[in-house]
C-alpha cells in the first residue's frame, strides 16, 4: 500500500506538471502565429504569419506561410516530402471553404525540394484566407504523389493583417466587405433574444429597400 501510495501521489505529481506545460505547447501548434527573424544571408529583418501544422495520420505535413520580406509580399510551402527538384514550378490548388478550387504556380526555392513559394499569387491567397474558416490545399509532386492537407483559419486574420502592415499593405476589397461568413460566426455568439432583434432590424431592412 505504501508503494501504491508513493506511485499514484508521485504520478499525480507528474501529470500535473505536464498538463500546466502543455497546454501553452499545444495551443501554440494548434493556432496561427506570427514571427520576426533575420535572414541568415542578407541579415535583414523578416515577418511571417506561420499555419499550424495538421494533426498526425490525417493529412501531409505542409506548413503555409505568408511572408513579408524585403518589402515584398510572399507565400510559401514547407512539406516534409519532395516537391520537387530546385528552383523547379509547380503547380498548388488550394479551396477556401466550399467555394471554387484555384490553381497557382509555385516555384521551389534554388537551395530546397521541399519548400516552395509564389510571389506573384501571395496576395490573392492570402486575400482569399481572410474570408475563409478553412483552406485546403493539394499538390502534385514530380513522382505524382499528392501532397494534401488542411488547414483551419479561424485565428488567422490576425497574424496576417500583422505581416500586411509590415509590407505596407492594406486590407483587400474582400476583407473591407462585411463577409456572410462572418456575419454568421457572430450571429451564433448571440444569446436567441439578440438573433430575434437582429433578424427584425435586418426584415425592416429588407422591407424598406424593396
Amino acid at each position: 500500500m505504501k508503494y501504491r501510495r508513493f506511485f499514484g501521489s508521485h504520478a499525480q505529481a507528474i501529470i500535473l506538471e505536464l498538463l500546466i506545460v502543455l497546454p501553452v505547447n499545444a495551443l501554440a501548434d494548434n493556432t496561427w502565429s506570427y514571427h520576426q527573424e533575420n535572414d541568415q544571408l542578407t541579415n535583414q529583418a523578416y515577418s511571417f504569419a506561420q499555419s499550424p501544422l495538421p494533426r498526425p495520420g490525417l493529412y501531409d505535413n505542409i506548413r503555409l506561410e505568408i511572408v513579408c520580406k524585403e518589402n515584398k509580399l510572399q507565400a510559401v510551402i514547407d512539406a516534409d516530402n519532395l516537391i520537387a527538384s530546385q528552383g523547379s514550378n509547380f503547380d498548388l490548388e488550394y479551396q477556401i471553404d466550399k467555394k471554387t478550387p484555384v490553381t497557382i504556380q509555385m516555384k521551389t526555392f534554388p537551395d530546397s525540394k521541399r519548400k516552395g513559394y509564389s510571389d506573384d499569387f501571395a496576395k490573392r491567397i492570402a486575400d482569399d484566407m481572410l474570408t475563409g474558416q478553412t483552406i485546403f490545399i493539394s499538390v502534385t509532386t514530380m513522382i505524382r504523389r499528392v501532397l494534401s492537407t488542411s488547414i483551419p483559419l479561424d485565428n488567422a486574420a490576425e497574424p496576417i493583417k500583422h505581416v500586411f502592415a509590415d509590407c505596407g499593405l492594406g486590407l483587400s476589397a474582400s476583407e473591407s466587405v462585411y463577409s456572410l461568413t462572418q456575419f454568421e460566426k457572430e450571429f451564433g455568439q448571440l444569446s436567441p433574444e439578440q438573433q430575434q432583434q437582429v433578424l427584425l432590424k435586418i426584415k425592416q431592412i429588407l422591407m424598406e429597400i424593396r
